[in-house]
């Protein structure tokens, strides 16, 4: 078992349905015998550039311990399923538990908005 970082950006229009994906793609890692040590929704952002003519995207982040042919079935899935905008894997060394530096920000954010509320 290898330790992957994956990011993928989620179609716009699919606000609610975010939560159906990630448990599909957790899902998967789960019943391969895998293991997922960091989930991270990090909402709908600005793009950088029009991807298929959309200009923002849900991102989502996952960290998760899972055999090659695991990570080749996901990147097929990701390849494969329209509502999946873009995606990344990135081997790393170690599993990853604690939050990325994008998730400290936003709840930063979250908690100077609740303080100025």
């Amino acid at each position: 078992m290898r330790y992957y970082e994956i990011v993928f950006m989620v179609h716009p229009d699919l606000s609610e349905q975010i939560s159906s994906i990630i448990n599909r793609y957790t899902t998967i890692v789960t019943n391969a015998q895998g293991k997922v040590h960091r989930i991270e929704n990090w909402g709908r952002r600005q793009l950088a550039y029009p991807v298929n003519k959309l200009c923002k995207a849900y991102y989502v982040l996952l960290n998760i311990e899972v055999s090659q042919d695991t990570v080749k079935e996901l990147n097929d899935d990701f390849h494969f399923n329209k509502n999946i905008i873009r995606s990344m894997i990135v081997r790393t060394k170690y599993a990853i538990v604690e939050p990325s530096p994008m998730m400290k920000k936003i709840e930063e954010n979250q908690e100077h908005h609740a303080t100025n509320i």
